[in-house]
């Protein structure tokens, strides 16, 4: 009787040249590599992160004002008519509605401090449609009555302020938040806009000046954004100033542009410094293997071989290291929004594109250096003489 025996299992054998080999044999070195690279590009990716947030919370508590127009006659309340009329004769999309408001000024809690904002009057025939145009789905709560000292805000507001249905919003004792009757919240709507929304007939009674403002709808968010382009334009010069928010992104652009230059220099510093510190690491790393590049040669593997698969795990080492930076920095930014900024509804983009490209410089960096550094050492390798030294 014949018995065929199963011929024992293969061990699975790495491939000398092959860029996983030395990296996975020797994690010792490898590791603290990777490691640099990941905590640079943490570092870079967080603080770009979380300077962005500073404008872009500042766009977020204006962004209801991207559905409207605003157009105020500095103080002349004479030229309201004339104005509106100006807006009806030639405006260069079709019209939704054209109204007059009144606002109270008060203030939110920022990045950078309490920064102005306005809980707007209207009369109760605009409330639903503005609220409509901000996207509210729901309201906790009800409307300001007419002529009564109460207010609705939005949830953004209300997380911000640490108020609840029945707080007063604004207060005869605050100088930030004056009103000369305690102004009782009585809604809170489920929107993610920034919105206070009061009675223009109590504004008008208790509020000076005595002015309206003109709030102009277009039909569509993209007529509503040429129509805000021509009325900064059209009323340049004027008795009049408009309120548009891609002035507010212009303005904040032009705030934070010295900012940005701070930063830049920063970002470009701590990448110099990252690269030329990876650059003596991998010096370093790469002289304590030359044992094993000389025998490798000597084994009959060519310079270029022996280049290649050094170019190789160079470039695994740091394309990983910069894979895991990125996922780390998502991880500590989703951490930093949901404890810090989300409690006081601060605006934080956890996937910020500008953020991870700054950390781009730094891998391409390393890699050149890096490459240069290789090129360099092998240019004057002799595994001969490295072979001699092992034998003796």
């Amino acid at each position: 009787m014949q018995v065929h025996s199963t011929p024992p299992a293969k061990k699975a054998v790495l491939k000398p040249l092959a860029a996983a080999t030395f990296l996975l044999r020797n994690a010792r070195q490898t590791v603290p590599l990777t490691g640099v690279i990941m905590l640079a590009v943490l570092l870079i990716c967080g603080i770009v992160s979380l300077i962005n947030s500073i404008p872009f919370s500042i766009r977020t508590i204006y962004l209801y004002s991207k559905q409207v127009l605003g157009v105020t006659p500095r103080g002349d309340a004479s030229q309201t008519p004339a104005l509106i009329e100006m807006i009806k004769k030639d405006p260069p999309v079709p019209l939704e509605r054209v109204t007059t408001a009144r606002a109270v000024g008060t203030t939110v809690t920022s990045i950078v401090g309490k920064w102005p904002f306005a809980a707007l009057g209207l009369k109760q025939k605009d409330m639903q449609y503005w609220l409509a145009k901000q996207s509210v789905r729901g309201i906790n709560g009800r409307l300001p009555a007419a002529g009564k000292p109460e207010a609705m805000i939005s949830e953004p507001i209300a997380r911000n302020l640490n108020l609840k249905l029945g707080d007063k919003l604004l207060k005869p004792g605050d100088d930030e938040a004056y009103s000369p009757y305690p102004v009782k919240i009585v809604g809170i709507a489920k929107t993610d806009m920034w919105l206070m929304l009061m009675s223009y007939e109590y504004i008008k009674t208790n509020h000076f000046p005595d002015v309206d403002a003109i709030l102009v709808f277009a039909k569509t968010p993209r007529d509503q954004d040429k129509l805000n382009r021509w009325a900064v334009k059209a009323f340049e010069g004027k008795r009049a100033q408009v309120l548009a928010y891609h002035k507010i992104e212009e303005d904040s652009d032009d705030m934070f542009k010295i900012l940005y230059k701070i930063l830049n220099v920063i970002i470009g510093t701590l990448v110099l410094v990252i690269t030329i510190m990876m650059g003596m690491l991998i010096n370093i790393y790469q002289s304590q293997r030359l044992v094993e590049f000389g025998l490798l040669q000597a084994l009959g593997y060519t310079k270029r071989q022996l280049l290649a698969r050094v170019l190789r795990e160079t470039f695994s080492v740091i394309v990983f290291g910069w894979i895991l930076g990125v996922v780390c920095a998502y991880l500590l930014l989703r951490l930093t929004k949901s404890i810090l900024m989300d409690p006081k509804a601060f605006a934080l983009n956890t996937l910020d594109p500008t953020a991870f490209s700054y950390t781009v410089p730094i891998p391409a960096a390393i890699l050149i250096i890096a490459t240069l550094t290789v090129i360099g050492r092998f240019r004057k390798f002799d595994p001969v003489s490295v072979v001699e030294r092992r034998l003796v």
